[in-house]
């Protein structure tokens, strides 16, 4: 894994942690932010299809109508970082 791949695995992580311990966030969002952090951090699966799973769920969950609005800021700001991750990494 490149430097370049790692933090954007590690600033998402972060970015993740915060909505998920955030108690201004409805449960369901920072449930779904913590099931992101499982599926990123699980090491069994090639990145690409993790950044690709993670992705799905995120753009799902930034159109969930009680999101609050810096929270849907955060999860695009992810999603689009996640969308850097080449497919051929391992």
């Amino acid at each position: 894994m490149t430097d370049d791949v790692e933090e954007v695995i590690k600033q998402s992580t972060q970015v993740l942690e915060h909505i998920a311990n955030d108690n201004s966030v409805p449960r369901n969002i920072r449930r779904s932010a913590n099931e992101v952090l499982k599926i990123l951090n699980n090491e069994n699966d090639p990145l690409f299809m993790r950044a690709a799973s993670s992705i799905s769920i995120l753009e799902d969950l930034s159109n969930d109508p009680n999101i609050p609005l810096h929270t849907r800021t955060l999860i695009w700001n992810v999603a689009s970082q996640l969308e850097t991750i080449p497919v051929d990494e391992d």
